[in-house]
């Protein structure tokens, strides 16, 4: 599963892509430094994890990962080839969410391509690319099915009838995710890969002077929630510079500099949970002496499904699973003590899995 980082030019998206993948993104003061799409993976944060390691001692300790895209920066006429735009919007096809990074912070010293820092206006040259792009993808896929209909292909009006409500929707400069679609016209809608139709965190990039102030009290930010709030998406307020600066510390210096900055996590931290719940996903738990690890599935995965992110014989062959929820077992201190109080429970075929759920799958190939 993919994020792509995306924004305009100097906007902080390599910075903050640094800080999170520490996998030195070039980043410098001038648009298109980001050319070619730089990927890194990145765990997932989970003090579950830590907490069975410690009951464990294992051989190996595994966390969940989500891979993150640096993309290269947008510019004002992309749909139509301007700047890198066609680069720029296969890569984000290619991608599965969208954290889109605005500049919330003034810096005479970082050029901005627009001259002035305007949040409003950046998201909104984002997003009309976006949608410009996704209008000619819907009006080729409505005139093809129209097309068919008349011939008398009836199997095809849900995707006529789909690019109409979507071209509507789109032409009032919405994106397609906040169309009102029935499930049937989603599925439709989502076999066309659009742009808008990605998911999207906000993350507003504040100077390392606006650190710890609330969030009522930064003007910037406050006019990006109002977008996120509007669209139903999720907006992080993050410090990039700050960010790059606190990963490359050891654990005991990164605890003591959110200590004193009354940060109970880092806003990288966060940006990567938010993402992680933004996809979908969720974490099983293996643990023994061997190895602690998370497992990612998509939530609403069964158990058979989940044993095959083991190994595809587990799924195969899957006879049930032993799970006890994470609480009960450190709760207990054990897994005899959890079965002797009869909190190990054993699932069949159709147990939809929960997020944390500690699991020792059964099966015969």
């Amino acid at each position: 599963m993919k994020l792509g980082v995306v924004g305009l030019p100097n906007v902080g998206k390599s910075t903050l892509f640094n800080a999170i993948t520490n996998a030195g993104a070039q980043a410098a003061n001038y648009p298109f430094c980001t050319i070619e799409p730089n990927n890194g993976v990145v765990a997932v944060p989970d003090h579950r994890l830590d907490v069975l390691a410690e009951m464990y001692h294992p051989e190996k300790y595994t966390p969940a990962v989500l891979e993150f895209v640096d993309i290269a920066g947008l510019v004002k006429g992309a749909s139509q080839g301007e700047g890198l735009g066609n680069k720029f919007l296969s890569h984000i096809r290619e991608v599965d969410a969208i954290v889109h990074v605005v500049r919330c912070f003034e810096d005479e010293n970082v050029i901005h391509v627009d001259g002035s820092v305007d949040p409003v206006r950046d998201i909104d040259t984002i997003n009309t690319e976006l949608i410009l792009a996704d209008i000619e993808t819907v009006t080729k896929r409505r005139d093809k099915a129209q097309k068919l209909v008349r011939n008398g292909e009836k199997k095809l009006v849900d995707e006529y009838e789909t690019g109409e409500i979507l071209l509507k929707h789109l032409n009032e400069g919405k994106p397609a995710r906040t169309a009102a679609l029935t499930e049937d016209q989603r599925a439709v809608a989502d076999s066309w890969f659009l742009l808008t139709m990605k998911k999207v965190i906000y993350a507003a990039n504040i100077g390392e002077e606006d650190l710890g102030k609330p969030e009522s009290e930064l003007s910037l930010v406050t006019r990006v929630r109002e977008i996120a709030d509007a669209e139903g998406a999720q907006l992080l307020v993050i410090c990039a510079q700050a960010e790059e600066e606190i990963a490359q510390l050891d654990p005991e210096e990164k605890a003591m500099f959110l200590e004193e900055m009354g940060i109970g996590q880092s806003g990288l931290d966060r940006l990567v949970q938010a993402g992680y719940r933004l996809l979908g996903l969720i974490s099983f738990l293996t643990a023994g002496p061997k190895e602690v690890r998370a497992w990612t599935i998509r939530n609403g995965d069964k158990a058979p499904q989940a044993a095959g992110k083991i190994h595809s014989d587990f799924e195969r062959g899957f006879i049930r699973a032993e799970i006890v929820a994470y609480d009960d077992l450190i709760r207990e201190g054990s897994m005899a003590a959890c079965k002797e109080k009869g909190l190990v429970r054993s699932e069949g075929k159709d147990y939809v899995m929960k997020d944390g759920d500690v699991t020792l799958f059964r099966f015969n190939v």
